[in-house]
């Protein structure tokens, strides 16, 4: 089952009413935000209402918080082949 990821881009200040609760309706409550919906004709339809505000890519799977926090975590520039007890035992 496919799903929308949505993130917000742009801040909602100063734009009317209806704007602002079509967003909190879908979630979304500062910049940078993201939120994955079920693809419907209905989220399709609230995502139109605010295609300027919003960044929309259709993706497979839902991914929870922690998920997507591992996603942004930086290479760490280095990977350990062995531990370095086991170089050591085997030069023994």
């Amino acid at each position: 089952m496919p799903f929308f990821k949505i993130t917000q881009i742009r801040s909602a200040i100063g734009l009317p009413k209806k704007t602002t609760g079509v967003l909190k309706a879908l979630g979304l409550r500062k910049r940078m935000a993201t939120v994955f919906h079920p693809v419907s004709p209905q989220v399709a339809g609230q995502i139109m209402a605010i295609k300027e505000l919003v960044a929309v890519s259709e993706v497979e799977q839902a991914l929870t918080k922690s998920e997507m926090r591992a996603n942004r975590r930086p290479d760490p520039g280095y990977y350990i082949e062995t531990p370095a007890s086991e170089a050591f035992d085997a030069r023994i």
